[in-house]
Parts: C-alpha cells; sequence; structure tokens
C-alpha cells in the first residue's frame, strides 16, 4: 500500500446495522478495506455528497435517532 494511504489513525466507533452493512457493501464494490473506504469518503466528502440532500437527510437521521423507542 503507498504510504499515503497508511491508515494512521484508529477510533472507536458505533454504527447502525444499515450503515455497517451499506459501508462493507461499497467497500466491497470498489475494492477497498472497510477502514479505507471510511477515508475515502471523509478525503472527498464534499464531492460525494450533495449539500441539499445531506441536510435533509440528516435531519431525518436524527428526528429518528430523538425518537423514545
Amino acid at each position: 500500500m503507498p504510504k499515503r494511504f497508511l491508515l494512521t489513525r484508529r477510533f472507536p466507533a458505533a454504527m447502525t446495522e444499515d450503515g455497517y452493512r451499506r459501508l462493507r457493501k461499497f467497500a466491497a464494490s470498489a475494492d477497498l478495506s472497510e477502514g479505507e473506504a471510511l477515508s475515502f469518503i471523509f478525503e472527498n466528502f464534499d464531492s460525494v455528497t450533495n449539500k441539499e440532500n445531506l441536510n435533509a437527510r440528516l435531519k431525518l437521521f436524527t428526528a429518528a435517532r430523538a425518537k423514545p423507542e
């Protein structure tokens, strides 16, 4: 792996099952490890997201999270 792509940071992260399933699917389709896939998404965040869609989805996600089960 080229030096630029060495994964040097690790952090504890919790994900929903749906989010993790989607990450694994994306990583497999791009022939990346899950860590590489996350790095790609965050390094290219502005170009892989649509700001208007992101804001709408974020509102839906936080609204669903706030509801007591």
